[in-house]
């Protein structure tokens, strides 16, 4: 096996000590009523639900491929199942969450018109949050070096990241016609970590943003 010496994100490994915290948690966590009922796809290292059961006193459930991510889970105390989330999931009822969360994870599946399918189905309320792949630091990084952008591929390279779906906001707005009766109810839009005016980045998140998160019905 090929030991680049470089980091991989095509299978995440979490450590018994492992606690993400990410920018788009505090937006989420805001649209998160109290004693909701809700399923992570993508949960991880479960960091997201744990701060939702704390904040909401929320009923949670994870579903994520790592092992390790899972095993933190029920460390945890969470209920977690290790199992792909792009597909169908017969052992869950039509509408039986009020929401269902999936965190920058939808650029990493095989199949995410399965797995937006299968939230809406399971769920009230989906929330999903991407990076956008026509950020503009992605845009000048490709112009000017002529290769996949680094700012988008977050220290790893073309073939150890596991972005296999690289979507923009226009592509994701499109995505949703395929789901013709969704709604969204609100989003909110990242610059990274960059001091812009919130309004100038919503009005053109397409360039702009560089993480987005969305609320849809």
């Amino acid at each position: 096996m090929i030991d680049s010496g470089l980091d991989d994100n095509r299978a995440y490994h979490y450590s018994r000590f492992s606690n993400s915290r990410r920018l788009e948690y505090p937006i989420i966590s805001g649209w998160i009523k109290d004693n909701s009922r809700i399923i992570d796809f993508g949960c991880g290292d479960c960091s997201l639900i744990r701060l939702l059961k704390e904040e909401h006193n929320a009923s949670c459930v994870g579903y994520d491929i790592s092992e390790t991510g899972i095993q933190r889970c029920r460390d945890n105390g969470v209920t977690a199942v290790c199992d792909a989330i792009d597909k169908e999931h017969s052992e869950l009822c039509n509408q039986s969450f009020d929401y269902a969360i999936c965190n920058v994870t939808l650029q990493m599946v095989m199949y995410p018109e399965v797995l937006f399918a299968e939230m809406r189905r399971v769920s009230n309320f989906q929330i999903i949050s991407f990076p956008n792949f026509a950020y503009f630091w992605n845009r000048i990084d490709f112009f000017l070096k002529g290769k996949m952008p680094r700012p988008m591929l977050s220290g790893y390279t073309w073939y150890s990241t596991g972005h296999i779906h690289q979507l923009s906001v226009k592509d994701f707005y499109d995505f949703l016609k395929l789901f013709p009766d969704t709604e969204i109810l609100d989003q909110h839009h990242l610059c990274g970590n960059m001091p812009m005016e919130k309004r100038l980045v919503n009005a053109f998140p397409n360039f702009l943003s560089q993480v987005s998160i969305i609320l849809l019905k």
